[in-house]
C-alpha cells in the first residue's frame, strides 16, 4: 500500500472513532470522540480513547490510549453505562476538561488532566449554585452531547437533543458555567431550535437534532450541529456565544446530498445515516471532521475529514466527501490503495440511508481491535465503489484484489456515470486473487469507479494503478 499519504478515514482501518472533536494544542492536532466497537450492537461502546497527529504531518496519527475509562465516573463504576459523544476545553487553569454524558443518565459529567492526552480523572457534575444537578431541576431538558467553549473566566456549554414529534425539548441550549468548570452562572437558554420550534426560522428544514458543537473564528461564533434529517452537519453564526443565531447552511453529508459538481443534487451516493464532527484549524487551513457508518449498521462508525473554505463573508460551502480528506491536493495517481477509503457507496437502487442487505458495506475480517485491513464486502450486481481524487498521469493499468464467490467483470469509469474505460473479469475465490486489464485514464484530476456486474457476491480488498 502506498505510504505517507491522507485518507478518509484519517485513523487506521480497524480503528472506530466517531462524533469527532478536532482541536490543535501546541503542534499536534487531537480527535477527541466517542468509540465505537467494530460489529457493535450499540453505540459507543469503548472506553474514550484519544489519536493525535503533528499539525505538519497529518498522514502520522499516534494513539495516546485510553485517556477515559467508562467506570471512572461514580454513577458508572461497574461499567454498564456508555460513554456519548464527549468535548474538551481548556479552563482558566490551563487544565483540559472532558464533558460528556452517560446514555442512561441526563447530567453532565467532567473530567480533569494537565495534558491533552493524559489520564482523565472524574472531577463533579455541572450544577446550579444550589447544588442541583443541570437536567434535574424542574424545567431542564436531558443533557446530551455537550459541546464546550472556554472565554476567560466563563465556559460555554451547549446541550440537547430533539427527535421528531417531541415538543418537550425545543433545541440546543446554551448553560455559562462559571471559573471552577462546574458551577452554573446563566441558567440554559435556547440557541438554536428542534424540529418542533423550527416554522418560520432560518433553520427551518435543518433544525437541531443533535451534536452541539462551538467554535470560534475572529468574532464570530460557528454552532455546529446535526440536523434532523441527520446525515448533514449544518453551522449557524453569531457575534454572540449565547444568542441571535443564524442558520448558514450544510457544511457536509455523509450521502453527499445537495452536492451537485459531479451528479444531481438529490441523489445520494453512500449510505447515511447520523453525523457528528467539528471544524479545527490546522496551518491556516480549516478541515470539517465527521463521520461515515461501516457494516452496513449505524455503530461501527469512523471518523472522516474534508478541507472546507470560509470567505471573507464568513459562508463555508458544502464540501464533497472524498477519499483524500486531509491530504493537501490530490491523492498520486499511480500505486496501490485500499478499498476501505472509498468515498462514494452505491447501487442502481439509490438510498440516503443504510441498512438494506442487498447495499455493499465497508467491514474487516477479524474482531474489534484487530488490526485487519478494511475492504468492502457484498458487492451485488451493480455495486459500485467510487474514489476521489488522483492525480493520474501515464495510467495504461489497472489492478484489483477480489474474493467472494462471484462471477462477473468489475466496470472502470473515472465518472459514475461514464463511458465503461475497462472491463476486469472475476472468478469465484474464497481468497484475495488479483486481477489486472489494460485501461487508458485521461492524465489530471480524475475519479475512478468500479462497478460490479454479475452474479454472486464480491468483496474488493484494494486497486492499484500502472
Amino acid at each position: 500500500m502506498l505510504k505517507k499519504q491522507c485518507f478518509n478515514p484519517y485513523l487506521p482501518s480497524w480503528e472506530y472513532i466517531p462524533d469527532g472533536e478536532p482541536y490543535v494544542f501546541g503542534n499536534r492536532v487531537y480527535i477527541y470522540g466517542s468509540h465505537d466497537l467494530y460489529n457493535g450492537h450499540v453505540f459507543c461502546l469503548g472506553d474514550y480513547v484519544c489519536w493525535s497527529a503533528p499539525v505538519d504531518n497529518l498522514a502520522d496519527w499516534r494513539y495516546e490510549g485510553v485517556i477515559y475509562p467508562k467506570c471512572a465516573d461514580p454513577l458508572n463504576k461497574e461499567g454498564k453505562m456508555c460513554l456519548y459523544a464527549p468535548d474538551v476545553t481548556v479552563g482558566p487553569d490551563g487544565r483540559y476538561y472532558l464533558y460528556y454524558v452517560l446514555d442512561h443518565v441526563s447530567v453532565v459529567s467532567v473530567a480533569v488532566c494537565d495534558t491533552p492526552a493524559g489520564n482523565y480523572e472524574f472531577y463533579g457534575y455541572v450544577h446550579y449554585s444550589d447544588g442541583t444537578r443541570l437536567g434535574e431541576r424542574e424545567g431542564d431538558e436531558p443533557q446530551f452531547d455537550p459541546g464546550v467553549l472556554t472565554e476567560g473566566d466563563k465556559t460555554y456549554l451547549y446541550t440537547g437533543f430533539c427527535a421528531r414529534g417531541d415538543k418537550s425539548r425545543t433545541g440546543s441550549m446554551v448553560t455559562v458555567l462559571g471559573a471552577d468548570m462546574l458551577t452554573i452562572e446563566e441558567a440554559p437558554k435556547l440557541v438554536v431550535p428542534g424540529c418542533e420550534y423550527g416554522e418560520g426560522t432560518s433553520f427551518e428544514g435543518h433544525e437541531f437534532f443533535e451534536a452541539s458543537s462551538i467554535r470560534k473564528k475572529g468574532d464570530t461564533y460557528y454552532f455546529i450541529y446535526s440536523s434532523i434529517v441527520m446525515h448533514e452537519l449544518c453551522y449557524a453564526t453569531s457575534k454572540s456565544p449565547t444568542e441571535d443565531f443564524v442558520y448558514g447552511g450544510v457544511i457536509v453529508s455523509n450521502c453527499d446530498l445537495h452536492i451537485d459538481t459531479y451528479k444531481p443534487a438529490e441523489q445520494p451516493m453512500a449510505y447515511g445515516a447520523n453525523n457528528h464532527g467539528s471544524i479545527v484549524e490546522i496551518n491556516g487551513e480549516w478541515y470539517i471532521f465527521y463521520h461515515r457508518h461501516t457494516n452496513g449498521t449505524w455503530y461501527s462508525r469512523q471518523g472522516c475529514a474534508e478541507k472546507i473554505c470560509i470567505d471573507d463573508n464568513g459562508r463555508i460551502a458544502q464540501v464533497e466527501m472524498t477519499s483524500c480528506g486531509l491530504h493537501q491536493g490530490l491523492l498520486e495517481g499511480r500505486g496501490e490503495y485500499p478499498a476501505y477509503i472509498a468515498c462514494n457507496l452505491f447501487t442502481d437502487i439509490p438510498s440516503v440511508y443504510l441498512g438494506d442487505e442487498r447495499f455493499p458495506r465497508i467491514k474487516q475480517d477479524g474482531r474489534d481491535g484487530d488490526e485487519e485491513p478494511g475492504y468492502i464486502s457484498n458487492m451485488q450486481n451493480s455495486a459500485t465503489a467510487g474514489f476521489k481524487y488522483f492525480d493520474c498521469q501515464g495510467v495504461k493499468k489497472i489492478t484489483i484484489k477480489v474474493r467472494g464467490y462471484a462471477d462477473g467483470v468489475f466496470e472502470v469509469r473515472t465518472t459514475w456515470d461514464g463511458e465503461v474505460l475497462a472491463q476486469i473479469p472475476v472468478v469465484n475465490s474464497n481468497v484475495w486473487e488479483a486481477y489486472s486489464a489494460f485501461v487508458q485514464i485521461p492524465d489530471g484530476k480524475q475519479a475512478l469507479y468500479l462497478t460490479y456486474r454479475g452474479n454472486g457476491n464480491a468483496s474488493l480488498l484494494s486497486f492499484e494503478l500502472e
